[in-house]
């Protein structure tokens, strides 16, 4: 790959020239150059209005080694080390997936699902960053919000991640719900849901893979919490799961023989079948309304 600031010229407007002839898209070039630079990803105008500055040769170097990975395909979470979801700004590394906007589906549908002054009591399992725990902790600070993950080493990113936006989650490390105490009025979880022998895998080699696989259908983690989840579930209350995009009327069957009621599934931003849920009924409580 030629190195463009091997040349005289080594402004900003001929890093992005240069990214460009590598086709890497222009808004991504002009986030890595941000990113670079020590600014906000929000200034790309900035870049606009000053394309004349030079680089130093230590930032044409990691512009440089940051366009060669994302080329190869490494997510641009990992690059900057940050994704924005639901409006927060996450601190992201390889050891959690990279946050994906159809999963607000998964936030949005939970948030329907909790009245803005409730004390309810929430635990998402698989945490990861932390995204889903955070944002329904942000958007209901009367809830009592677990965030549950089998790897220590994703807690810490979300436990970094709580302390960082002063959001109250707290963290538990557990194979989904086997060492988690207590009930929870809502679960939730985007569990790893892709077939061990998929053929897009390849394309995601950056990624963990446990957070990805879940057997020879997809479908392994799903049962194991379908079965879990009632026995920590209050009467009325919700099981929430993110899963592929044509795994919808698998999982509702899932669900059913688990013994959940009011099944119902959501279509994600681009309209595919991306989440399904279900109640657990009692006759104690009113049930939380979908």
């Amino acid at each position: 790959m030629q190195e463009f600031f091997s040349q005289e010229n080594k402004c900003l407007s001929a890093a992005l020239r240069w990214a460009a002839q590598q086709k890497l898209p222009r808004l991504e070039a002009q986030m890595l150059l941000l990113h670079c630079l020590g600014r906000s990803p929000q200034d790309r105008a900035w870049l606009l209005t000053h394309d004349d500055e030079c680089l130093t040769a230590t930032q044409a170097a990691n512009f440089q080694a940051l366009c060669q990975r994302r080329l190869q395909g490494e997510p641009m979470a990992y690059l900057t080390g940050e994704k924005e979801f639901f409006g927060l700004p996450l601190q992201v590394d390889k050891r959690v997936l990279d946050p994906r906007p159809d999963t607000e589906t998964l936030g949005e549908w939970a948030l329907e699902l909790l009245p803005p002054a409730s004390p309810a009591r929430v635990a998402d399992l698989g945490t990861g960053s932390g995204a889903i725990a955070l944002a329904i902790q942000s958007q209901r600070p009367q809830a009592s919000v677990t965030a549950v993950d089998a790897s220590a080493a994703a807690l810490e990113v979300a436990s970094a991640n709580a302390q960082r936006l002063q959001l109250p989650v707290q963290c538990v490390q557990s194979s989904w719900l086997e060492q988690v105490q207590g009930r929870f009025d809502l679960i939730v979880s985007n569990p790893p849901y892709i077939r061990e022998d998929d053929p897009h895998l390849p394309a995601l080699h950056h990624e963990p893979r446990q957070a990805l696989t879940s057997g020879a259908d997809g479908l392994e983690d799903i049962r194991r919490i379908a079965t879990q989840a009632p026995a920590h579930l209050e009467a009325g209350g919700w099981l929430l799961l993110e899963h592929g995009w044509n795994q919808a009327e698998a999982v509702q069957g899932i669900l059913q023989a688990a013994g959940f009621q009011a099944i119902t599934s959501r279509r994600d931003l681009g309209g595919q079948w991306r989440c399904t849920g279900g109640m657990v009924w009692g006759s104690t409580q009113v049930p939380i309304q979908p």
